[in-house]
């Protein structure tokens, strides 16, 4: 091991350095002025002991006394030095000097005011501190001052001393007003109340204001009125009402809670009396019912805390009389503002919408056993309300304001009420045809029959200028005349009280109008009939036939046609043709079927059978679709109780070819039957044969099973092979109809609303076509097995050349489905020769021959 041994120079004995330092020396001796130079001999020298470290820097910074770099790494050196030493130690007195020395010349580096500050608030040198950020802040330019305020305003916030925070905070909102929350949250929690609710005044009026936080103008509002109406002792300088208003007229969706404000500075100032009157002004001029539920509700707890207050005085101090009467008073002026909530609610809804008609007549309900304030109301109603603006219906608030007055015994009153509701310009016709209608049920309620049918007569009248009915350009009292409320009313009370002549003569009008109905057409005609004026009906019923077109006219025809048939039968015949051919032209196929009906009826009666065929047979036609199969069924039953069953084949082809195809197999299937009990077992075979091709074997097993049956009553070996024929050649027929057959899977499977998808739960990735070619072999195969085996089957062959003993044989076999005949037939064929046929006798049925039979 080489001990290096120290060396000094002769011309500064203060410094040693060793034999490795040498070419470090060197380099400096050579670049003196060189910081790159300098800084690999510190990096070198840092193990070095400090006061060695230090020397280096002083050498340094002796012949580079601007370089930043070296000042920055021997501050912070030094600090480190002296970081784990006690704050009293004289080495932090030195490292402040050398601080001081820094900044004569880096006094504008931003970083070391920084590190310094932050070194002397570790000192907790307060007086100190505060002048070095102010000498930081002077000698820095305005730029690096936001860099300064952030660590000088924490050093203010970390000591109890409020004064010099705010000072110092004021200087700091000159450089960034838009801090101002910060500084009002300081203020908040230093106590200095008055200076906060200033400042946050400033900012809510400040439209340029942007918070920091993201509060709206509103939040600092209601910030700035929680902190004024909360603390009315501390906040002296501010005009806390002015404010606080102001904000009622700037905020108008906030009503409620800026009220509950004003109130609760008043309660906390001690000005009770003044906080009910702002409760009392807010629940009149709130709008919404938001609003008014938190004010009342705040009143009401106000109203609750000073009688409690009150309460707990009294048990204190001991009651006294005029403690029993404020406390009396308190608790009466509770309940009167608890009574007086619905009322006031109710105000807040008309102050909303002043036309709106319901709101008033609750207000009335409200009133009930008072009626100065009813008549008030009901006054303050009509007067409001606007008819063009109103909701609801207010020609009902006149009404009801002479109900009132009819109920109390003044129909004088209730009469001039009526009277001037008649002069109201309502923006509906019906609203005066209602109020006219009221005059006319006053007068018959109090027994005046002339003066109600004189207003009503009044209320018809012709107007000086003639308007339309809804020609809204024109005031309701020149359209009330057209008014079939009022016309229907005034016919009803001449039928009553009024004479023959009277009433028709109001009927004649409403018709001359062209404002009737078809019930007000009927009406007209039964009131003629009741007077036997039965002409005079039928040509009421052709005026408002006139009047209306399909289907309006359906009720007047339908009447009209029974009345006339009931009145003539069949001495007219030739005219109720004319009125049933009249009606049934351009009749729509809805409301044929009645027409059709009543006109057969009329023929069957009192015509021809023919004549009524013909009607028959022109209704099959004229009905809808969905009628038609009723329609046949009522034609096949009367023909064949007119004509006989037999007269019924052509009505049953016809329905067969135009019903659809469910409908067309219960057709063939009734004809068929018919002409099995007729003996025509051909025709029979013949219509299932017809039949069988819309029927698939898979959906319509019943039909299959009813010829099968048929067959097997009155059929042989042939027809039974051509059943079964037809029957595959059906089935495959519907094999290859894929959109049909996947129809009639999926009506089988049960589900009507499904797809082709449906028929193979759990299967969706599967080809379509394949499932349909599966259900159809699986369909087939369920067809298969439903049919017979061939070795069991019910028809037996006879071979050519078989031999007389297997004949005999085969003879012997007995056939389960074989009928069985009685004894007596077998003798008789027995007797029978081998060429010769039995032919069985049978009755003719009765229906056959009809109704006719006896003509």
């Amino acid at each position: 091991m080489v001990v290096m041994a120290p060396i000094s120079r002769p011309e500064r004995p203060d410094l040693v350095f060793e034999e490795e330092d040498l070419p470090y020396e060197e380099e400096i001796m050579r670049n003196p002025f060189s910081v790159k130079c300098w800084l690999r001999y510190i990096e070198f020298k840092q193990g070095a002991p400090k006061p060695r470290l230090n020397q280096l820097y002083e050498r340094a910074l002796k012949l580079l006394p601007c370089s930043y770099k070296l000042w920055y790494r021997y501050l912070k050196a030094r600090r480190a030095q002296v970081k784990h030493r006690c704050v009293t130690d004289p080495a932090y007195e030195d490292v402040n000097n050398c601080h001081e020395r820094a900044f004569v010349f880096m006094h504008k580096m931003p970083r070391l005011w920084l590190d310094y500050c932050q070194f002397l608030m570790d000192q907790g040198r307060v007086t100190h501190t505060r002048r070095t950020f102010d000498r930081a802040l002077r000698a820095l330019p305005i730029t690096q001052h936001p860099r300064i305020w952030p660590l000088y305003l924490r050093f203010l916030r970390s000591y109890p001393l409020p004064e010099t925070a705010v000072r110092g905070y004021r200087r700091f909102l000159k450089l960034s007003p838009e801090s101002a929350e910060e500084y009002i949250e300081y203020l908040k929690l230093s106590d200095r109340l008055d200076e906060a609710a200033q400042r946050l005044a400033t900012v809510v009026n400040d439209e340029r204001f942007v918070s920091k936080a993201g509060k709206s103008n509103y939040q600092l509002w209601h910030e700035l009125c929680d902190l004024i109406s909360q603390n009315p002792d501390k906040v002296q300088s501010l005009n806390v009402d002015a404010i606080i208003r102001g904000g009622l007229t700037r905020f108008t969706d906030q009503l409620g809670k800026l009220w509950c404000s004003l109130a609760d500075y008043y309660i906390r100032s001690g000005h009770f009396e003044k906080a009910r009157d702002v409760y009392e002004e807010a629940i009149r001029t709130v709008m919404t019912v938001r609003d008014f539920t938190q004010v009342f509700d705040s009143y009401a707890q106000f109203e609750e805390s000073m009688i409690a207050a009150k309460m707990e005085t009294t048990s204190e101090l001991g009651r006294e009389e005029e403690d029993d009467v404020d406390l009396e008073l308190r608790l009466a002026r509770f309940e009167q503002l608890i009574s007086r909530r619905p009322l006031l609610l109710n105000s807040v809804l008309l102050r909303q919408n002043p036309h709106h008609v319901h709101e008033w007549h609750k207000r009335v309900a409200l009133h009930q056993g008072r009626p100065r304030e009813i008549i008030n109301t009901y006054t303050e109603a009509v007067q409001t309300v606007d008819p063009f603006k109103a909701t609801g219906k207010p020609h009902t608030l006149w009404v009801a304001f002479a109900k009132f007055y009819e109920d109390n015994g003044q129909l004088d009153d209730a009469r001039v009420i009526l009277e001037k509701a008649t002069k109201v310009n309502f923006k509906q016709v019906d609203d005066l045809a209602s109020v006219w209608c009221e005059c006319g049920e006053l007068e018959l309620r109090h027994e005046n029959y002339d003066q109600a049918l004189r207003l009503l007569r009044k209320a018809t009248a012709l107007p000086a200028r003639r308007a339309e009915y809804f020609d809204g350009s024109e005031p309701v009292q020149n359209r009330v005349y057209k008014s079939l409320k009022v016309w229907s009313m005034l016919a009803d009370l001449e039928e009553s009280l009024g004479t023959f002549q009277s009433t028709k003569a109001v009927y004649d009008r409403i018709l001359d109008l062209r404002i009737a109905t078809p019930q007000i057409v009927i009406n007209y005609a039964m009131f003629l009939e009741e007077h036997k004026y039965f002409e005079e009906s039928f040509k009421a019923y052709e005026r408002g036939i006139s009047l209306f077109k399909w289907p309006n006219v359906s009720d007047i025809w339908g009447t009209y046609l029974t009345k006339f048939i009931a009145r003539y039968g069949g001495r007219k015949l030739e005219r109720a043709r004319d009125l049933f051919e009249q009606a049934l032209d351009g009749c729509p196929p809805k409301y044929a079927k009645t027409l059709y009906l009543l006109y057969a009826q009329l023929e069957e009666e009192w015509g021809l059978a023919r004549h009524a065929m013909a009607v028959y047979e022109r209704a099959t036609r004229a009905v809808e679709p969905a009628q038609q199969y009723d329609m046949f069924n009522i034609y096949i039953k009367r023909a064949a109780e007119i004509y006989g069953v037999t007269h019924t084949r052509s009505i049953y082809q016809k329905a067969i070819e135009v019903l659809s195809d469910e409908h067309a197999r219960e057709m063939c299937l009734r004809f068929a039957d018919m002409e099995c009990k007729l003996g025509e077992i051909d025709r029979a075979r013949a219509i299932y044969s017809f039949c069988s091709q819309i029927c698939d074997p898979r959906t319509t097993g019943a039909f299959w099973q009813t010829w099968k049956d048929f067959e097997v009553r009155h059929g042989n070996e042939d027809t039974i092979r051509e059943m079964l024929r037809i029957r595959r050649s059906v089935q495959a027929t519907y094999n290859t109809q894929v959109n049909f057959m996947a129809s009639q899977m999926l009506k089988v499977s049960g589900s009507a609303t499904g797809t082709v998808s449906d028929l193979a739960p759990g299967q969706s990735g599967m080809d379509d076509m394949k499932l349909l070619e599966q259900r159809a072999e699986q369909l087939a195969a369920e067809a298969e097995r439903d049919q017979p085996p061939r070795a069991q089957s019910k028809i037996l062959f006879v071979r050519s050349d078989a031999s007389r003993e297997e004949l005999a044989a085969l003879a012997q076999q007995v056939n389960p489905e074989e009928i069985e005949l009685g004894e007596e037939d077998d003798d008789e064929e027995m007797d029978l020769e081998p060429n010769e046929v039995r032919l069985e006798q049978q009755s003719v049925p009765a229906a056959v021959f009809g109704s006719l039979k006896d003509d």
